[in-house]
Parts: C-alpha cells; structure tokens; sequence
C-alpha cells in the first residue's frame, strides 16, 4: 500500500480548484470532506496542507460523483494564479515564460509535491513533463489533465497571447473511447495530442518560452521570491540540517554566493554550530555547496539553452573558467563536452 508520505502533500489552494470543478456538478463537497476526515473549514486557510493520501480519497469520491468523463480536463476551466499559491505570483511576474519555467523546481513545493515537473530541451522544443505519485488510475488520469491543460491556459494568460499554442501535448494514458471527448482535448489545447505515452508533457517551443509576460514586475518578484523562501522554510522544518541548508543554498544562488554565516542565520543558528551540527549528520557547507552546484549546473546543461559562462555566473562562480575547473573535478567532462553528449 502508498504510504501518506509517498504521495507528498497539497496546498489548499490547490484543492480548491478540484472542489470548484466539483460544486460546479452539484457536489456536496463538504458531505465529501467530511468523509475523509477533512474539517470543511479546512478551505478557509490557505495557508493549509493536506496529505496526498488524503487528495486521493478525496478525488475518488467526487469524481464519480460529478458524472464528468473529462471533469480533470474541465477542471482546468478554474486555474487562476493563487491555485498556485505564491509560485503563481512569481511566474506571472518573471520576464518570460522561459523565466518562470526555470523557477518551477524551486518553489514546486509550495503548491504541492503530489509529483514533479522535469524540462527536457529537444532541438527547438522544450518538453515540460509531469510525473505524478498517484497510483490509482482514475485520479491519476484526472490529476494529470488537470495539471497539463491548467498550465496551457495559464500561461497563455500570462503571456496575453491567446492564439499561442503548444506544439503537441503527450499523455501516459490511453485515449478516450469517444470522439467528441477527442474534440473536447483539442479545443483545450489546440495542438497534436498523442496518448499511451512514456510520459505527460507540454511541448513548447522556443519562441513561445521566449514570450514576454504582460505583468512582469521585478521589484514584486523579489518581495514574492522572499515570501516563498519563508514559506519554504516552515515546510522544511522538520527537515535534517543538510536538507535546510541545501534548500537555502538553492533559494539564495539565484542572486549571489551566500556566505556560510548568512545561511546559518536564516536558520537561527551561528555558523559554528551549524558546521557541527552537518558533522554529525555526516555532511558539510562545501560539500553542499558542490552537490548543489552540480545538481543545478546539471539541469541547465541539460534542460535550458543558458550558456555556459551565464549557468556559472547563476551557480555563484566568479570567474568561468572556476566553474569549468569545477564541474570538470565532479562530472569528468567538460560543461561543453557533457552539454553535447545530452
């Protein structure tokens, strides 16, 4: 059986979205909260978090209860920014959709980690998959279109341009067995659609992800980028030492190389307790720093078209040809050489 802690958790605000779909069926959503040992107040703070365990359930129950074939797909019809909770702030203020791609695995987590999204650069194409940790078929299937068809309205929004499409969408599962439900995917997503795939994407292209976004707002994004970090760190509170301070690390390299004092005070520790403590826990600051480093230099080799003296300047190196020395000792090739072999 899943474990509750398998399946992650999900904001408040994210369920939201699926209890709107359902009310919208006529629904009692909260004769169904109740059902699976949710307080229906429950709704009123979003600051809130339910288990993925308990999503699950929940969704069992309503699904069959809407008589909606496609209530996943049509649940998308509900996306607004703070269904995302404050990561749909931040990616409405970021210059480009490409920009507010590349936050997605910082901040994910605040919406929920009932699964996790991955960008794979394809010649001119970016694929944005989801991989969901629900194993039930009928939620998953649900979760999943829900997902997909939210973010293609959403950042048609963002970008203003309504005319702008997807290349192509992919799905894992199989296709519905009607055709005006066919009609329906392609009327959502206005691109080739294929089922019985290896995974789920949005495929976009690279001019689409260079789209400008009409509410773009640097000093909002950093007042909101705070916020999330704060946010971040209640979630990880019962995190061991190294998770928090690998997380701070990747919430802060985005501006300049924190010193380890700095870290430390985020978490209300002085440095010298904080080394002993990642001592203990067999770890340290550098060691870190490099897994981290190496982590994010990965990802963009692999998943963005930055190029490599930028992705150096990101991962806090001074000069390029530090970050070149570096990630040569961690992976054996070159940024360029592993660049091209991915």
């Amino acid at each position: 059986m899943t474990t509750m802690k398998e399946l992650g958790y999900v904001s408040i605000p994210a369920l939201k979205q699926y209890i709107s779909m359902a009310e919208s069926c006529g629904v009692d959503c909260h004769g169904s909260l109740k059902a699976v040992g949710l307080n229906p107040s429950i709704l009123d703070d979003n600051s809130k978090r339910i288990s993925g365990e308990c999503l699950e359930h929940l969704l069992s129950l309503i699904i069959p209860l809407a008589g909606d074939p496609l209530f996943g797909l049509h649940t998308s019809e509900f996306i607004q920014p703070s269904s995302y909770s404050v990561l749909g702030y931040i990616a409405m203020n970021c210059a480009t959709l490409g920009d507010a791609l590349l936050r997605v695995p910082t901040y994910e987590k605040i919406v929920g980690d009932l699964g996790v999204t991955t960008s794979v650069v394809k010649g001119n194409a970016t694929e944005v998959r989801w991989h969901c940790n629900f194993d039930q078929p009928l939620v998953r299937r649900h979760v999943i279109e829900n997902v997909l068809a939210s973010w293609t309205r959403y950042t048609r929004w963002m970008t203003n341009e309504e005319n702008e499409n997807p290349i192509a969408i992919h799905f894992e599962h199989i296709a519905p067995d009607k055709a005006d439900f066919l009609q329906e995917y392609e009327a959502i997503f206005r691109a080739p659609i294929k089922f019985n795939q290896p995974y789920s994407a949005v495929i976009i292209s690279s001019e689409h992800l260079a789209q400008k976004l009409r509410q773009a707002d640097t000093q909002l994004l950093k007042t909101l980028e705070d916020h999330a970090t704060s946010i971040l760190q209640e979630i990880d509170k019962d995190q061991p030492l190294k998770e928090k301070v690998k997380n701070m690390l990747r919430l802060m390299l985005k501006e300049e190389l924190p010193r380890k004092e700095v870290i430390a005070e985020k978490l209300g520790l002085n440095s010298r307790t904080m080394q002993r403590r990642l001592n203990d826990e067999g770890s340290g600051y550098q060691e870190l720093l490099n897994e981290l480093r190496y982590e994010l230099a990965q990802n963009y080799l692999r998943n963005s078209r930055l190029n490599i003296d930028e992705i150096g300047v990101r991962l806090g190196f001074a000069e390029p040809r530090s970050f070149h020395r570096s990630f040569k000792q961690w992976s054996g090739a070159t940024p360029g050489a592993y660049r091209e072999s991915h």
